[in-house]
């Protein structure tokens, strides 16, 4: 199977109950990882890019390391996602440069750091929409700002976030706003605020719902129950892992992320995609700095990459099966951005959504 749309995925997760994580890759490692732990338990796929990754290793690069993917493990539908697009021409490129999926994030200006109003957001999504569906690309809006409900600041990540004070309806996503947010624009998948950030300093202890709003996806998803919610900043960071980085040198200080079973209770009520990136950050630091530390006079660089490889592997197989993911993959049917470009040609993919006069 090559690479599909990503509502070709989002559809057969709403229609079964079950969540995709959505990984994000910047090298070779991560990538062949996150295939192996997919082969293993039978789930499907999304790999992810930032801008900053796309920057680093390089448009071309990256875009056959993830066919190469698909090469390797044809059976495995696999969706290749733009994440956080910061403008319309960021979601053209990468739909031109082979991305079935595109995030236009329009929650912030085009400098990626200073919030946007709401009709910015609706005018810049519903752009990348009518371009990005013409050619069968899928297309992933955010609502909302990320950021702490228990500090109320933004956070940036990757040079995308904002960093100041945000007002509590700002880090909550409301309900029907969203409604309207999605009848305008006709993205397949939304991004909601509900209180996660990214990076690995998300909670100084474990998360209540004061700073964490689960209850607020319920109440989204009763507003557009046909609309495929996401999940940002959903690492659960794991205390394995920053005990082994800080036993062999690290100093990360206490922190907590988003606990499993809340990410499940999300699944239960509309969520669809869970951004995974900490964890599998997390892990291959960790793995590189135990194998350094047990042979300190290795200089080849695949004496650090195999664990790392290994140990991120790890957190892909959990979170496949903690999302009930897994043995899926071989239950979804082809289907080509070809076929969805004809399919929102119709109309057939636009959003039941009904908006009060």
């Amino acid at each position: 199977m090559a690479l599909v749309p990503l509502r070709l995925l989002l559809d057969h997760a709403a229609e079964n109950g079950y969540g995709i994580p959505a990984f994000n890759v910047n090298n070779l490692e991560q990538v062949q990882a996150i295939m192996e732990a997919a082969d293993e338990t039978d789930s499907p796929v999304i790999l992810q890019a930032s801008r900053g990754a796309r920057s680093y290793a390089g448009e071309i690069f990256l875009r056959h390391l993830i066919l190469a993917a698909t090469e390797t493990y044809p059976h495995i539908p696999v969706v290749m996602h733009q994440d956080h697009g910061n403008e319309p021409s960021t979601c053209y490129s990468a739909a031109i440069n082979g991305f079935t999926s595109v995030m236009m994030d329009g929650s912030l200006e085009a400098d990626a750091k200073t919030p946007a109003s709401y009709e910015y957001n609706c005018n810049v999504t519903r752009q990348v929409v009518d371009f990005a569906h013409a050619v069968g690309v899928s297309v992933e809006g955010e609502l909302g700002c990320l950021g702490s409900l228990e500090t109320g600041k933004g956070e940036a990540e990757d040079g995308h976030g904002f960093e100041g004070e945000l007002s509590k309806d700002m880090l909550l996503t409301d309900p029907q706003e969203a409604a309207d947010f999605v009848a305008r624009t006709k993205v397949d998948a939304l991004a909601i605020a509900i209180g996660t950030s990214h990076g690995a300093y998300k909670f100084t202890r474990k998360p209540t719902g004061e700073v964490l709003a689960i209850s607020r996806i319920a109440e989204i998803h009763k507003a557009i129950p046909n609309t495929h919610l996401v999940m940002h900043g959903s690492s659960s960071v794991p205390q394995e892992w920053l005990d082994m980085i800080n036993k062999f040198g690290g100093n990360i200080p206490e922190t907590y992320g988003v606990p499993v079973e809340e990410i499940q209770e999300g699944i239960r009520n509309g969520v669809r995609k869970v951004n995974i990136d900490t964890d599998n950050r997390l892990a291959f630091t960790a793995a590189v700095r135990e194998a350094a530390a047990a042979d300190p006079a290795n200089f080849d660089p695949r004496h650090f990459n195999k664990p790392a490889r290994k140990y991120m592997k790890q957190v892909c197989l959990d979170r496949y099966q903690q999302f009930w993911c897994a043995g899926q993959a071989s239950k979804i049917q082809q289907g080509s951005i070809s076929h969805y470009a004809g399919l929102y040609a119709k109309g057939a993919l636009d959003p039941k959504v009904a908006v009060a006069a």
